[in-house]
This record gives C-alpha cells, sequence and structure tokens, in this order.
C-alpha cells in the first residue's frame, strides 16, 4: 500500500482494499467486472461494495452499454487521495 493510502484505507477490509485497487487501476467497473478482475467471489465483492459506498470512498452510477447493471467508481475524493493530490 503507498505512502497516500496508509490511514484512510485503515477501517476497511482486505477486500475492499483490493476493489479499491482494481477500481484505481482499471477506472469505472460493473459488479461483473470487478470480480472477473479481482478473482473474489460474487459475495465479496458485494459486501465489499457496500462497505464502500457506506465509507464514501465509491460510488454507484448507471451502466449505458446495460441498464440492469450499475457502475461503480473512485469518488472524486478518494481518487485525489491515491493520486497523491491531497
Amino acid at each position: 500500500m503507498s505512502r497516500s493510502e496508509s490511514g484512510w484505507t485503515d477501517g476497511l477490509s482486505p477486500s475492499a482494499k483490493l476493489v479499491v485497487k482494481v477500481l484505481e487501476y482499471r477506472g469505472s467497473l460493473t459488479q461483473k467486472e470487478i470480480i472477473e478482475q479481482s478473482r473474489l467471489s460474487g459475495r465479496t465483492v458485494r459486501n465489499a461494495l457496500e462497505q464502500l459506498q457506506r465509507a464514501g470512498t465509491v460510488e454507484k452510477g448507471i451502466c449505458i452499454e446495460d441498464a440492469r447493471q450499475n457502475r461503480y467508481k473512485l469518488t472524486p475524493p478518494v481518487a485525489n487521495r491515491i493520486a497523491g493530490d491531497d
């Protein structure tokens, strides 16, 4: 974990931290894409996304390609923290 992430990720589960990393490197993804990229189970990804949304780390949006799905991305303040733009 990089220096810029220490502190704000302390309360997150390891799976939630992995989901943050996947979203950091891949950008906006559907839940299915996060499952594929992280190799975590669907239930684990759902729980991690719920935890991250409660923490204000991830936001859910509409998937233009398939309205039945949602897209998840890091919130701007988190993306700035990761990039080191504190």
